[in-house]
């Protein structure tokens, strides 16, 4: 996909911090249009004059552009000492951008961005699939005149969008990193997803998604958040951190239905939860989990053995051993479907699936090494 938007010389794109860019106006895969739509990213590094050493890095559902500290913003990003000068993927040498998914809340077009009569979104925002949030990074891609990418690496959804980018730009993608996700979210991933989901959509200030500028689904938003937290923490974890201490002052122990106290772990939710809230708009939070819940890259295209058979970038997959969201086989799974003996990195972290975000580094070098970094 293409647009009109001259294509900028190598001196002339942005260096560290956030950047938009307007990407024209999108067509959905279910229907939906938008008449203009932007994307948010940041970026690291020079981009050569071939325009041949550009990485792109993807987050996760709540996860942001901000991957490592810039000169544009010198705050601790979420693979800080993944990306930057020396390290794995190093921005003396690659060009990295990492875009705001499209639906999102930190810049690009989202439920909470104006139309062009200057009103939210909201619930007119189209629904968004993975395949959409990548047409959309291939817009972005074109806008700034990179044709290829030496790789695209993401974990959790966004390893589902670098499998995508494989499956849909072939050409335009030498490598993948799908690290901490599968082929497909599979139905106990849907069934977490869609209690989120309602947990929001029932919450008396939802109004349908039109709720701003507010009251905001703040209490819905907050259970979706708790229900999500415990599936990327493991059980274990939860037990070495809390076991079934109280919270220190407090009493679990009171009256029937009118008990006062919490639990440790119950405080940590609600502390997660409230961080979330107010970070994060709760309509991108719908929009983004019902575009994980449809994650498939067979979809359309035949079986799924035919269409990751048929995948031919340099693949790199990893799981963390104790993840519980996207249990380990699953990445198995995906790899042995693909051509080749493809390996799978494990990642020895006893946290659960957010072992990807904290622990990469234990797999960073065969990264480097499988994707030509």
């Amino acid at each position: 996909m293409t647009t009109t938007t001259p294509q900028p010389t190598a001196t002339d794109l942005p260096e560290g911090g956030p950047h938009t860019q307007r990407i024209g106006a999108l067509d959905f895969e279910t229907g939906g249009h938008l008449p203009e739509a932007e994307i948010a990213y940041e970026t690291w590094g020079r981009l050569n004059a071939e325009k041949s050493n550009a990485v792109l890095v993807l987050h996760a559902l709540t996860g942001s552009t901000h991957v490592a500290a810039s000169s544009g913003d010198p705050e601790e990003g979420w693979w800080e000492g993944v990306v930057g000068p020396g390290c794995a993927i190093d921005t003396n040498t690659w060009f990295v951008i990492a875009p705001n998914i499209l639906g999102g809340c930190y810049g690009s077009t989202g439920p909470s961005s104006l139309d062009p009569e200057g009103a939210p979104w909201g619930s007119r925002f189209p629904f968004t699939t993975i395949r959409d949030s990548v047409h959309a990074e291939a817009r972005l891609a074109d806008a700034l005149g990179i044709e290829r990418f030496q790789a695209v690496i993401g974990g959790s959804m966004g390893g589902a969008r670098a499998l995508e980018w494989a499956a849909a730009y072939p050409d335009r993608v030498a490598g993948m990193a799908v690290i901490a996700c599968g082929a497909h979210s599979t139905a106990e991933q849907i069934a977490f997803a869609q209690a989120q989901v309602q947990s929001i959509t029932l919450d008396p200030n939802f109004r349908g998604g039109d709720y701003y500028p507010g009251p905001t689904p703040d209490g819905g938003l907050g259970i979706a958040r708790k229900i999500a937290h415990i599936t990327y923490r493991s059980e274990p974890d939860m037990v070495s951190r809390f076991g079934r201490a109280a919270q220190p002052e407090e009493n679990p122990f009171g009256e029937p239905l009118r008990r006062q106290g919490r639990y440790q772990i119950e405080s940590y939710l609600d502390y997660q939860a409230a961080k979330l809230v107010k970070r994060f708009d709760a309509n991108s939070y719908l929009v983004l989990t019902e575009a994980l819940m449809s994650h498939d890259v067979s979809r359309g295209r035949g079986s799924e053995a035919e269409v990751l058979g048929s995948i031919r970038v340099a693949p790199f997959i990893a799981a963390v051993e104790s993840d519980r969201l996207y249990f380990p086989g699953q990445s198995q799974e995906l790899a042995r479907q693909l051509p080749g003996d493809v390996p799978v990195h494990m990642i020895d972290s006893p946290i659960g699936h957010d072992g990807f975000l904290t622990d990469l580094d234990q797999v960073a070098a065969e990264m480097k090494r499988a994707l030509g970094l």
